[in-house]
């Protein structure tokens, strides 16, 4: 069994983001356009489950994964 990647902290200075750009602002990808694909094939895992809505709104806590790597929405 394998541990999961550890998780990293993103600070957004605020309450809530929207997923693709939560995605560009954390670094997991650098293009906007890049984001919107990631995230339309499935690729972007929003605790634990895909979800193809770059429009969701992430709230404190979400943890959103990319091709191993795990980042937590935090104030």
């Amino acid at each position: 069994m394998t541990n999961p990647a550890p998780i990293d902290d993103v600070s957004i200075g605020g309450d809530g983001i929207r997923l693709g750009q939560f995605v560009k602002f954390a670094g997991l990808l650098d293009s906007g356009g890049n984001v919107k694909e990631a995230i339309i094939d499935g690729y972007v895992l929003v605790n634990g489950e895909v979800d193809r809505r770059r429009g969701r709104q992430l709230q404190i806590g979400d943890v959103v994964s990319f091709e191993g790597r795990r980042v937590r929405v935090c104030p």
